[in-house]
């Protein structure tokens, strides 16, 4: 048996505001953007090749909107892998992404926190220099 996880929802607070940071601030490819009626949207985004995806799912009621940005309780709750921990750091502070540290060097390698536009907080995790 093979199993994998496929996608994680993350709840925002606007389609089009969410696609338009996590294609071009983050530079995640939009994979699919469905109209499923009703001002709801299947929206996926994902780093290029990845095989874990993000689903961006409007927040249809307050209580869902009450946990936009905070859905680990403060928390990182996603971890954002790269082979060039120093080109990515570097172009993502270019594309204004904000850093919430220096980065620092781990026994598991390269790490440096980041939020979203919601914030959200992720680890940007890189091999060991």
């Amino acid at each position: 048996m093979s199993q994998h996880i496929g996608a994680l929802t993350l709840l925002v607070r606007n389609y089009d505001e969410a696609i338009a940071y996590y294609t071009n601030v983050l530079g995640f490819e939009l994979l699919e953007d469905t109209n499923q009626g009703n001002g709801k949207r299947w929206v996926v985004v994902a780093p290029a090749g990845a095989a874990t995806h993000l689903l961006l799912a409007q927040a249809a009621t307050e209580e869902q909107a009450q946990h936009i940005g905070n859905q680990a309780g403060g928390r990182v709750i996603l971890f954002l892998h790269t082979t060039d921990f120093a080109a990515d750091h570097a172009a993502m502070q270019a594309r204004g992404v904000q850093f919430l540290e220096e980065p620092r060097h781990e026994s598991y390698g390269s790490v440096a926190v980041f939020q979203d536009l919601y914030g959200n907080k992720w680890d940007l995790l890189g091999p060991r220099p």
